[in-house]
């Protein structure tokens, strides 16, 4: 079988966009060609990730840190040999392949895991109430550190991959991240898997794919039809102003 084909596209800055007024065209030339091929496609707005406090130089490489790191453990995921990292809910190539489809976004979420615990363990319910709150805000970062903005209702497809220490994990945190997730991306066939680590955060990776009404797009596609509107119209009148001297300029007598 052939394989799938993705394409991650990072959309351009809004000071290039008003500098120069052909990278609207250029960026909507690029993403109707890489849809018309792709099985999917990853956007990222550049500006999204930008901080006024960093120097150019620093901005790109923060961008490109926050851009990667979402793939770190949503690809190690399935790929483990040691047991103890093996998830009881693995997310696998085929539940990816399964999941991305056409326009699609991914956010990361994490929350800090406090080094010292109730004094009952984790069967002390404060504790697994805390558990749970940090799977929940750690959802709500990656929802709202998306790739692109976008209404999570307007995706069919969904994937989630909750990383933490064994220890952290349980049904409970698992259902309420599902939950929180299944009633914002009302529409979407939602699919998840854990992926025990031995670290002190909670971490979440989300995927929203098989996006039906991409805002940030549909704004490129309208402003570039806009453009060659415009484009052709002064076309049209220089074509129309050189003919014009070319005629005055035949009615000239000539001194030859």
């Amino acid at each position: 079988p052939e394989k799938p084909f993705y394409n991650l596209i990072a959309l351009p800055f809004k000071h290039e966009e008003k500098v120069e007024e052909r990278t609207v065209y250029n960026t909507a030339t690029c993403l109707k060609s890489v849809y018309l091929v792709a099985d999917a496609i990853f956007l990222v707005d550049n500006q999204r990730y930008l901080r006024k406090d960093l120097s150019i130089q620093d901005n790109l490489a923060k961008i490109n840190a926050h851009v990667v790191e979402p793939f770190y453990n949503l690809l190690c995921a399935g790929e483990e040999k040691k047991p103890k990292y093996i998830g009881a809910k693995i997310i696998d190539a085929g539940d990816i392949i399964q999941t991305l489809s056409g326009w699609t976004v991914i956010g990361y979420g994490k929350a800090q895991i406090p080094r010292f615990k109730f004094p009952f363990g984790t069967s002390n319910f404060k504790e697994k109430t805390a558990e749970t709150q940090k799977g929940v805000q750690a959802m709500n970062e990656a929802i709202s550190g998306l790739s692109l903005k976008c209404n999570p209702s307007d995706a069919k497809r969904a994937l989630y991959l909750l990383s933490a220490p064994p220890e952290e994990m349980n049904m409970s945190l698992i259902n309420e991240i599902g939950t929180s997730l299944k009633h914002i991306a009302t529409e979407a066939i939602i699919r998840s898997g854990d992926y025990p680590r031995e670290k002190h955060s909670l971490d979440v990776t989300l995927i929203l794919s098989e996006l039906v009404n991409v805002g940030k797009v549909m704004e490129y596609f309208t402003r570039a039809i806009h453009y060659i509107s415009a484009y052709k119209k002064r076309w049209e009148g220089l074509e129309y102003e050189h003919r014009g001297i070319e005629d005055a300029f035949r009615d000239i007598p000539s001194l030859l």
